[in-house]
């Protein structure tokens, strides 16, 4: 590779990490053509998939300031670069080394820091972004039901028990009234 050629490649790996949210770092030895286009699809159309030069890699990472890849660059490597959810990728990546053992995830790095392999299947086991959203909107939304009702509970309750007040008011003042008024077959009095 001439110089030229690798200083592209440098630069072209550079701009892959400034403009991914993460990129995780694989092995891929022993994996046909086949199957490296099938891990391609299904990690879809955020997360590009290359294959690297680790001498490349360290020179690109170096330039973007991240930290901590140099022990993961040995053998032959290939980066997912990610740009939308880190976590729909990093599901990919496991479930597709679970279904192909040659494929071995490294690591890879996340928003400037370093993550091991194990930090990646953490990753992958989280629920997405839009499920995290949605359970932390409907754990806020059932706190503030539970707020008002916690807040309306005395107003309600005064409210019955002035009712309940005025109802036993009412009735003790219609039994307790004398009939002052005379039968109508009775005779009148002179």
């Amino acid at each position: 590779m001439a110089k030229a050629e690798r200083q592209a490649a440098v630069e072209e790996i550079t701009e892959q990490f400034r403009g991914s949210s993460a990129a995780l770092l694989t092995e891929y030895r022993g994996l046909t053509v086949k199957q490296l286009k099938q891990l391609r699809r299904s990690l879809g159309a955020d997360t590009q998939y290359a294959i690297v030069k680790n001498t490349l890699t360290k020179r690109a990472a170096a330039e973007v300031g991240i930290a901590g890849l140099d022990e993961l660059l040995a053998g032959p490597s290939a980066i997912a670069f990610i740009k939308g959810d880190p976590v729909e990728a990093a599901k990919g990546l496991r479930d597709f080394a679970k279904a192909n053992p040659l494929l071995v995830i490294k690591g890879g790095v996340m928003d400037g820091k370093p993550l091991s392999a194990a930090e990646v299947t953490k990753l992958a086991d989280l629920e997405s972004r839009e499920v995290l959203l949605a359970k932390a909107a409907g754990a806020m939304k059932a706190t503030l039901a539970n707020a008002a009702a916690l807040f309306q509970a005395p107003l309600s309750q005064f409210a019955r028990t002035a009712d309940a007040l005025r109802a036993k008011v009412e009735q003790g003042a219609s039994a307790s009234e004398p009939s002052d008024a005379v039968p109508s077959d009775a005779p009148a009095e002179q």
